[in-house]
Order: C-alpha cells, then structure tokens, then sequence
C-alpha cells in the first residue's frame, strides 16, 4: 500500500531528466490506454453520417461535405477539448476521475439532500450508460476497422465477422496483463497511428487546401441554420466524433490529468482534426469515396497496412472504455452500488489501476454477442450514439452544479457555460432519439437493466444492514455484558481478529464464538471497515485504535480506513496495529480472522418489491469470496454468521 501511494505522487516530486521520463512515459501510456476509442472515430464517422442506407440520409455536396467537417470539428473542440478536458478534468476525486467520482463530490454538495438525491441517481444512471457503452465500443470499434478488408480485398467480406470475434477474445484475454502493461505495449502502436491519420489528413488536404475553410464556424452554422433539418438528423452521426470522450474522465485516475490533457491538446485532437479534413477533401474529389473515406485516403499498396494498424488501433480504442469500465465497477463496489466483486490490483507504482475479472468476462460475452447480433459498424452506428450522448450530458449537468455549490462559481458564469454547452449536448441527444427505432434502443435497454440492479442492490443493502445491525446489538454493551457474565466465557490461546462493517455493533461471528462456543481467544481485536467517500487514504489516516477494556485483558477496537479506490488489504493494516501502543499483543502472522457472514433468503419484509427481491438475491450470488477479498490468510480465517429474510 505504502508503495502505491508513494507512486502516485511520484510525478509532482520528481526533478529534472527523471521528472521529464516519467511525465513521456505517462503521455505514452496514455496514448495505448486513454485514446483509442476517440483516436479511432475517424475510421467510420463520415463514412456514417454520409451513409445512404441511414433513414435521414445526408446528400453529398460541396456544401454538405464542408458543413459536415466543420460541425465535427467544432463538436470535438466544444464536447471534448473545453468540456472534458479544460473543465470536467478539474472535477477530480482525489486524483480519481469518472461519473462516479462526480456522485461522490456531489454528495459533499450544499443543496437539499433531495437535489443531492437526484443528482446522484442522474449520475448513476451515467455510469450505467458507460457500462453499456463499454459493450458497444469494442464491437463497433473492431468491426469497422476489420471492415477495411473489403476495400482492400473484398472477397474477404465474408471473413471480417469472424476475425473481428478472434481479435475481441484476444483483447479481454490480455486484459488480466493491467493497464500499465497494455498501456506500454499499445502507446508506440497509438503514437503510430496518430502519425499515419495525420499524414494521411495532409495528403488529401493538399488535393483540396479549400477544405479548410471548415475550421470556420461559420460553415458549421450555416450548414446547421441553412439546412436544419439535415443537419438534426446528421447529428446523430456526428457524436462518434467524440466517443470516447468520457473515458478521458474515467481513466484519469490511471495517468493524472496533466499527461492526458497534453497528449490531447499536442497530438491526438491536431492528427484526428487532419484526418478529418483529409477525407472531406476526398469526398470533395470523388462523391464515390463515401463509401469508405478513410481507408481510400492511401493508395493501394498502403491499404492492407492501413487495415492492420487499424485492427491494432481499434482494439486499444476498446482498452479505453473496458480499463473505465473497471474503474467505474470498482468505484460502485465501494460506494455501496455493486457487491463485493474480486479487483485485482496490477501496477505497483499506480493504485487506480485495476482488473475486474467478472466484468470483463461479461463484457466479452456481451460484446461478442453484439458483433455476431449486428454484424457491421454501420449497425451498430445507430445504437453508439445514444449512450455517448447521455453520459456527456449527465456529466456536464453534474460539473455545473459542482462548479456552482462547492467552488462557487458566480451564478452567471454558470448559467453562461451551462447554456452553451448543454444545448450543444440536448441537441445531440434529440438527434440520436430519433434513431430509437433503428437501434438506440439498445444502450438505453442495458443502461435501463444496469441502473435497476445498482440502485436494488444500494436498497437491498442497506435493508440488510438494518436487520443485521438489529440482530448484533450494540458492542459496548455486548462488552460490558461479557465482564457480568456467569459462568464466564473461557479463554484460549492466541489472537482474534473479528471483522466488522460498523463500529457501534457487535460482530456476529463474536457473538457465535460467546453464545455456541462458550470461549473467545486470550486477546481480540475487533476490526472495524471504513470505505470513506474519498479515492485513497493516508497511511497515517489509515488505522484508528480504542482500547475497549476486558477483564485483565484488552479487547481492541480498531478502525481501518480505506477510500474507495484503495486495496481492502487487512493483514497490511494490521501490521500496523502491531505497533501501536495498545495492551492487546498482535502477531498479523499467527492471528485468526473471524468474518461475519448472513445467509439472506427470501421473505415477506417491507422495502422492495418480490421481484426486485429476487434481482438482489440473484446479485448478492457474484459477491467475491470475503477472505479473497480482504487478502487474509485462508488457513487462518474462520467463516460464523447467521440467516437472514429481505
């Protein structure tokens, strides 16, 4: 623990040479983790929007073709430069990013608990569209870059499904290797590829230089006044310019917002700007190039390497939503949305960086199954936008208020910001709503299932937790009881260590030690759990001691605080305890380990419905081995507990 956290702060405190490595080496890590998904957009946005099988068609023309460049261009600088990456970034959670680190600043808001309420069930409907985001992301990304073989080969169409399940299985399989090993591997292959994209964007420019004139705004106005109705439609197509705009926010606990903003405003927005711009100019040459502007950007002898770079490019574009994905389900673990799920924690020198294996495993069927369900980008197309457009507006309406309640921005300059940048957001979600019927119905059904199971989990949870506290008692008096108790409870050899969820009640399994086994060990330890609203916790916040008092022996009472990004390690803590200055000796080694367990079943109780009952059950199945969980020693660790009716 000691070094995750010293590892994180390494950057700020580092000098010279050694400061300016680590900083390229976090810009590279970036690149293979953070862009792809938005790196890769080029590969099928105006080939989307100009798409002749869409019900809302787009015509090509010189004015169209012009209007539509610069309306990316300027959604890109309005969504993704000015409201992710020079605002929401500030909203950061202890270094931590994401919608759910939002829902945590919120709850430290001034408003109503009701506003405060809403807010974060806004929020946690967010992070149930990102989740279905990351399905579409990685089907719809490897498949329009796998698509490439029909240009470059079409006899192979028949082929690119297929290839594209291969390359996704492999994808999740090298998922277990971490971020900072994927985010090596995959950086050269991106810094590559934003090379290429904007090599290529030059090239076709210098056939059309006209071209940009749609770095104006007024080409992306007139078009949009001038034709609205086209340009509403088109909309819809438009947002995939910025997918993967939200997983900038999500990952930034994995890299710091300082490498990610740079490699953004240095590379990444100048190469996707370029080839833009490269395949507008295409369009304008030949109408036909519609078809597949990216790929015809390079001659034929470079289109069987475009379509391999493309493969690689667009596998790292699913990295970035399934390393946020991670986070976000870690993160919902801790703040009570999601049962304890198994998190392994894979980089040494970067806490944030996580793996989750019983998400991943569910994305990969998910997402395979949309790939063999849909079975072409442009599909899918249709189902992208939606989810991208709600979580970006979810989170800007949640930055506001942050602005607005805990820095106090001054009411006009939040109104001023909120009006520009939530009408550009409420325009893209009317437009994808008109693509309901034609597949966007998609990520609002998953999102729709995700936020039912969190919220029933968060509700079921804290039922629980009152019929527990109930059935534990108070453990001050549960002590005083042990020191009037006739016979008195017998003592044996060694260490206890009880874990507990709260610090007023008495462990269960404490009580099953006393009640059944009439004996507790020569010195306890209760152990108290805390995951505070906040990403990670000090080693010398960490543990907290109270000297209960026993007989002629203390029983300790000690608190273990961890913040929702930290690691639960518990031998780790208490080797901390080992020493304090307390009268109950602790050995971590040789101590036992105690866990409170209920066995839930179903019941007749007030607080849900049957049927979210059975949903809670059914959740409460994936909950991770608690010793697993909490790194103890399996040989040393004894599971007591008791039935419990939701």
């Amino acid at each position: 623990m000691e070094t995750a956290s010293v590892g994180r702060q390494g950057v700020a405190r580092g000098h010279g040479a050694g400061d300016r490595n680590v900083r390229a080496a976090l810009i590279l890590g970036a690149l293979g983790v953070v862009f792809g998904d938005i790196g890769t957009s080029p590969i099928y946005t105006l080939q989307t929007v100009f798409n002749p099988s869409d019900p809302h068609p787009v015509p090509v023309s010189r004015e169209s073709v012009l209007g539509i460049a610069s309306l990316v261009f300027w959604s890109v600088t309005l969504v993704v430069t000015i409201t992710y990456v020079l605002l929401v970034m500030r909203a950061d959670n202890g270094g931590e990013g994401g919608i759910m680190a939002l829902i945590t600043l919120v709850r430290g808001g001034a408003s109503s608990r009701r506003t405060k309420l809403v807010l974060a069930a806004l929020g946690v409907f967010g992070a149930s569209l990102f989740l279905g985001d990351s399905m579409i992301t990685p089907a719809i990304s490897v498949l329009s870059s796998v698509e490439g073989l029909k240009v470059a080969e079409p006899s192979l169409g028949s082929a690119v499904v297929p290839i594209t399940a291969v390359v996704i299985v492999l994808l999740f399989l090298f998922q277990r290797a971490g971020t900072g090993t994927v985010g090596r591997a995959f950086g050269p292959v991106m810094l590559v590829w934003f090379l290429v994209i904007a090599a290529c964007g030059i090239n076709g420019i210098t056939g059309h230089p006209d071209v940009l004139r749609a770095l104006s705004p007024t080409y992306a106005l007139g078009f949009f006044f001038g034709h609205f109705s086209t340009a509403f439609f088109a909309l819809a197509a438009v947002v995939l310019a910025v997918t993967g705009a939200e997983a900038l926010y999500a990952d930034m606990g994995h890299f710091g917002r300082a490498p990610i903003t740079r490699a953004w405003l240095l590379l990444v927005f100048p190469a996707c700007t370029l080839s833009y711009l490269g395949q507008s100019a295409l369009i304008l040459d030949d109408h036909a190039n519609v078809s597949s502007p990216f790929f015809l950007l390079v001659p034929g002898w470079g289109q069987w390497p475009l379509v391999l770079l493309a493969t690689a490019a667009t596998v790292i574009a699913s990295q970035a939503v399934i390393t946020g994905a991670f986070s976000v389900a870690h993160q919902a673990v801790q703040l009570g949305y999601l049962p304890r799920l198994r998190v392994m924690h894979t980089s040494a020198e970067t806490i944030g960086q996580v793996y989750v294996p019983w998400i991943n495993w569910l994305l990969m069927v998910s997402v395979l199954t949309l790939v063999f369900t849909f079975e072409s980008s442009n599909a899918l197309a249709f189902a992208f936008g939606m989810a991208v457009t709600g979580t970006i507006t979810i989170t800007t309406l949640l930055f506001l208020y942050i602005a607005r309640y805990q820095w106090e921005w001054s009411r006009p300059v939040v109104f001023g910001i909120g009006a520009v940048l939530l009408t550009v957001d409420a325009l893209f979600l009317a437009a994808n709503t008109t693509k309901i019927i034609h597949g966007a119905w998609l990520p609002l059904l998953i999102a729709v299932a995700v936020f039912t199971i969190l919220v029933t989990w968060q509700r079921g949870r804290e039922l629980v937790t009152l019929q527990r506290e109930r059935l534990e008692g108070p453990l001050r008096e549960f002590i005083d009881e042990l020191r009037v108790r006739k016979p008195p409870v017998g003592r044996v050899e060694g260490t206890a260590v009880f874990l507990n969820r709260s610090k007023l009640t008495a462990p269960l399994a404490m009580r099953a030690c006393v009640d059944h086994l009439k004996t507790l060990h020569e010195h306890v330890v209760v152990l108290t759990i805390e995951t505070l609203p906040v990403p990670h916790v000090s080693l010398e916040d960490r543990l907290a001691v109270d000297d209960l008092g026993y007989t002629d022996d203390a029983i300790t009472h000690a608190s273990a605080r961890f913040g929702y990004m930290d690691e639960a390690d518990v031998p780790a803590v208490l080797r901390l305890l080992e020493k304090a200055p307390v009268e109950c000796p602790l050995e971590v080694d040789e101590a036992s380990y105690f866990l409170s367990t209920v066995d839930l079943t179903l019941g007749d109780g007030p607080g849900l419905s049957r049927w979210r009952k059975r949903l809670f059950l059914a959740t409460a199945a994936i909950t991770a081995d608690a010793a697993e969980y909490f790194r103890l020693p399996r040989d040393q660790t004894v599971i007591m507990g008791a039935r419990l009716d939701v």
